[in-house]
């Protein structure tokens, strides 16, 4: 049977995956096999083509004023930031600048990782106070505000995967690096003939540790 398993060990809590049936069958009987219910409890991810999404829908006209209650004291009426809390909007065009802003707009690839990160970590202090539907409705209010969707376009499980976003060949896949020899998707593991080149050593600008 899959399932988490969750130990303690000292005061450390560590939870892991074990295909196992019985407690006796693990290895020194520590832990308990999860339940469903608490296996649910850690499925929350969101994939970027929507698998995974919640039932629930949302639009932007509905999402303000959500919005305005638990999102706009830290990130602004419209999303530009207040005092030391980041902007959600705004910023396209400048991730090649010196001061670059990491937006949903201008930076996030896929609607449906907004989604995710806001249902479960948001809103600060409060994390997964949300329901489906009010995330849904605070995604499509940020997505409004970055002139991505209409207002009363209806946000859903079934076309989060699908929202067209501005920065969304802004990541490369497959690596390109060359260390990496990542072709067709499979980076090289073993006896990789890479052409190395050595830049700088610690030792040149004085940050290798020194003996006693």
């Amino acid at each position: 049977m899959l399932g988490l398993v969750r130990c303690i060990l000292g005061f450390s809590l560590i939870i892991f995956i074990a295909n196992t049936a019985t407690a006796s069958d693990r290895k020194f009987n520590l832990g308990q096999i999860a339940s469903s219910e608490e296996v649910a409890g850690w499925d929350i991810d969101v994939r970027p083509d929507g698998f995974g999404a919640p039932i629930g829908s949302g639009t932007a006209f509905s999402g303000e004023e959500i919005y305005a209650e638990v999102c706009a004291a830290c990130h602004g009426d419209f999303g530009e930031g207040a005092d030391r809390w980041p902007p959600l909007v705004g910023g396209e065009g400048s991730l090649a600048s010196h001061d670059p802003e990491k937006t949903t707009t201008s930076y996030w690839p896929f609607a449906s990782t907004i989604f995710d990160y806001i249902y479960r970590a948001m809103p600060y202090g409060e994390a997964q106070s949300l329901s489906y539907d009010e995330t849904y409705e605070i995604v499509a209010y940020l997505l409004y505000m970055g002139d991505i969707i209409e207002e009363d376009f209806v946000l859903s499980d079934k076309n989060i995967g699908e929202i067209e976003m501005p920065n969304k060949d802004g990541f490369l896949l497959p690596d390109p690096r060359p260390d990496i020899m990542n072709t067709h998707g499979n980076p090289c593991m073993t006896n990789c003939q890479v052409s190395t080149n050595i830049i700088g050593k610690a030792r040149d600008i004085d940050v290798t540790p020194e003996d006693e």
